[in-house]
């Protein structure tokens, strides 16, 4: 199991310096967020947050959890990621998702067309991203004719660090075959439960099942580096290291914490709990 946190609030300073604190101790991912509201806390870009931290720091992944892929635009999220991908020396991952459909601070611009809310269409944009994405990853020139992008001739060099793109893990909502379908085409998973279940955390058999599952849509010869990921808070748990235990033993290969509300939602709050390191 590889734990990763989530620096979700405090000022941009303040937020390098909690990925440079995660390093120091233990942690093996840092992640920023992708959000246009989310209450108090700061929009701060995601790449430009990364590409500081990159600067920094030498052995934690760094990624954004999750990049909602239908507000940008293809070949502008390649550049980014090509470019932090060098600049961290290859640690960059990719986190993506649809986004959120009904967020009302955004929804006057929404509304004018900038960004579908409709999640067939936001699925479709999703799918067409990564496929330039994956495209681009080459180095070599390019066409690309989808529902929604149409590009001519593209060329976007040099190839990145990691071989054979910047891993991808989109959000799979279990037991969505669709979604899961998605996730399974790439490099690793973003569990999210559907339906009622959606706002709970999977419990360890449902991260079995979801790996069986898995299993048998990429084949077992395929797994092999694929990665399960799970979100929610384990730090300052009594019972942290026993359900990561269960949760490893179950097929999860990363645990990202992430604080949103409560006395959790300050930078000092979070920089304690970085501080007590991952519950190894």
């Amino acid at each position: 199991m590889r734990y990763g946190f989530v620096g979700s609030f405090g000022s941009a300073t303040e937020l390098v310096r909690l990925a440079v604190e995660a390093e120091e101790h233990g942690w093996d991912g840092f992640f920023g967020w992708d959000g246009v509201s989310l209450g108090p806390a700061p929009t701060w870009d995601p790449f430009t947050l990364l590409g500081a931290v990159a600067a920094q720091t030498s052995r934690i992944r760094l990624g954004t959890l999750v990049l909602a892929l239908p507000r940008r635009l293809p070949w502008e999220l390649a550049r980014q990621a090509l470019t932090l991908d060098h600049l961290s020396g290859g640690r960059l991952v990719l986190p993506v998702g649809v986004g959120v459909t009904d967020d009302r601070a955004v929804a006057g611009v929404l509304g004018r067309g900038a960004t579908p809310t409709d999640l067939r269409t936001r699925a479709a944009l999703l799918d067409e991203t990564l496929a330039v994405l994956d495209l681009a990853a080459t180095a070599e020139p390019f066409s690309f004719t989808g529902e929604h992008y149409h590009i001519e001739e593209m060329q976007i060099a040099p190839a990145p660090l990691q071989r054979p793109h910047v891993p991808v893990w989109p959000v799979g909502a279990w037991p969505s075959v669709r979604s899961m379908r998605r996730a399974a085409r790439w490099d690793g998973v973003v569990v999210q439960l559907r339906g009622e279940r959606a706002m709970a955390d999977p419990t360890p058999d449902d991260v079995r099942d979801l790996v069986a599952w898995l299993t048998r849509e990429r084949g077992a010869d395929e797994m092999a580096g694929f990665d399960v990921v799970l979100q929610g808070t384990f730090t300052g748990e009594a019972d942290a290291a026993a359900r990561a235990a269960a949760y490893e033993e179950a097929g999860a290969t990363w645990w990202i914490d992430g604080r949103w509300e409560g006395e959790d939602a300050q930078f000092t709050r979070q920089l304690a709990l970085v501080r007590e390191g991952p519950p190894r």
